[in-house]
């Protein structure tokens, strides 16, 4: 993405046609098993927590009270309303704020988790993100993610190369063919735990890879 002051890039990163069908689906997704899927990673979490693209706010209530503060970034405007009224209900202090990814306005090594769910695959520049992930965390941090990911198939791999640039105009800066797992590890970040499957999002939809886990900043 070209270099743009805050107030610029968030108005780019609005999608409103698509935030608007993602609120609609989530609740359906969620029941067929993200939510279970974001009860992992969050589980064990602690202390002051960063989620970026937090969406609607289904992760919310499913932080343990271990957790003392969660900073939620959300660009969308839609999005961000939605996540806004689940934070004000949620058993742990969750402040919703206007911030994409790259740009997360809180201080160096100052969280002891990045939560990313479903939000890597969309960010406009994977390695900033990850980069700003990084600096935020305290040493031995932990960024707990859940994002779908190209698959291992080189067919189907092949086909997500296809569909991306007309899926990324229609979803929302979705890429589908995005290598999330290598650019963690690419990014600074040691793997501790990984699991790969297929899910489909939608009854009628295909599965298709993605990974959850967690990672630490050395």
């Amino acid at each position: 993405m070209e270099d743009l002051d805050g107030e610029a890039q968030l108005k780019h990163l609005q999608h409103p046609r698509f935030a608007r069908a993602y609120a609609r689906a989530v609740g359906r997704m969620n029941a067929r098993g993200a939510t279970e899927h974001r009860r992992r990673i969050l589980a064990g979490l602690h202390g002051t927590v960063i989620e970026i693209g937090a969406g609607d706010g289904s992760a919310f209530r499913l932080y343990p009270l271990a957790v003392t503060r969660v900073l939620a970034l959300e660009p969308d405007d839609y999005l961000r309303s939605l996540a806004l009224k689940r934070a004000a209900t949620s058993a742990v202090p969750v402040t919703v704020v206007p911030a994409a990814a790259e740009h997360i306005p809180a201080d160096d090594g100052s969280a002891d988790a990045v939560v990313a769910s479903l939000v890597l695959c969309s960010v406009a520049d994977q390695a900033a993100a990850l980069a700003e992930i990084r600096r935020v965390l305290r040493p031995g941090g932990t960024l707990a993610y859940y994002e779908h990911v190209r698959s291992e198939r080189r067919v189907a791999a092949a086909v997500e190369d296809l569909l991306t640039p007309a899926w990324q105009r229609l979803a929302g800066g979705c890429h589908p063919n995005r290598d999330t797992l290598g650019a963690i590890a690419a990014a600074g970040f040691t793997v501790q735990d990984n699991q790969r499957f297929g899910f489909a999002v939608q009854s009628l939809t295909p599965p298709v890879d993605h990974i959850l886990g967690h990672a630490t900043r050395d």
